[in-house]
């Protein structure tokens, strides 16, 4: 993981919508998806990680993708590519 963040399954909480992501690090971590939740995939460099709604109820989906970039910037993923499924 660039510099010193690492993610240990953490949530990413947006104060206004109440909406939850949780960020998994698929190298380090079991990701299974639940049903109903929207889904995303970042690869940067080695780094893969999967990000999950919790309790997903019609919110825009430009603001999970807002939530997961913001993330990836705060852990240093400067060139994270975010995918809708896990690229191989």
């Amino acid at each position: 993981m660039s510099g010193d963040a690492a993610v240990n399954d953490e949530i990413i909480h947006d104060p206004v919508s109440k909406l939850k992501v949780k960020a998994f690090d698929l190298l380090a971590s079991t990701f299974k998806p639940s049903k109903g939740e929207i889904r995303y995939f970042v690869t940067s460099g080695e780094e893969k990680l999967a990000f999950e709604t919790k309790g997903y109820k019609k919110h825009r989906q430009v603001l999970v993708l807002q939530m997961i970039a913001w993330y990836c910037l705060y852990l240093g993923l400067i060139e994270a590519q975010i995918h809708s499924a896990l690229p191989i």
